[in-house]
């Protein structure tokens, strides 16, 4: 059996996965491409190049993050910070707050009460 090392450095400073999946017009889980996911990862790609990031802060299209009921959704890593509901003018705010200054931006970070509700809102599916 193999070991995982530790000390294993990432090639980006910080990560940023924004899921785009696309699902048919009506589906329950929703659609986070539906909800601007392309245009949002758009605006972090912009704020890289803005504050010369590139190289140092990748901003990658995921498709399903499991969460596309309550998307776009947005992941900062290493920090695993998970943000819900993102629309395009938040993009700067979490940029700032979770790149720039490794905190939180706090209107659209999820929380246990954002996976109880999705839990509930996935009950009734």
């Amino acid at each position: 059996m193999s070991e995982v090392k530790s000390d294993a450095k990432s090639k980006f400073s910080k990560h940023i996965l924004i899921c785009v999946n696309e699902r048919p017009e009506g589906n329950p889980k929703g659609s986070c491409a539906r909800c601007n996911g392309f245009e949002v990862r758009q605006k972090f790609v912009q704020c890289i190049q803005d504050h010369g990031l590139k190289g140092q802060v990748r901003a990658s299209k995921t498709f399903c993050l499991d969460a596309c009921e309550i998307g776009p959704v947005v992941v900062v890593y290493p920090d695993d910070l998970w943000y819900v509901n993102v629309a395009p003018e938040d993009v700067e705010a979490i940029f700032e707050a979770s790149v720039l200054a490794d905190g939180v931006y706090e209107p659209r970070i999820a929380s246990e009460e954002t996976w109880q509700a999705l839990k509930q809102l996935r009950a009734k599916i």
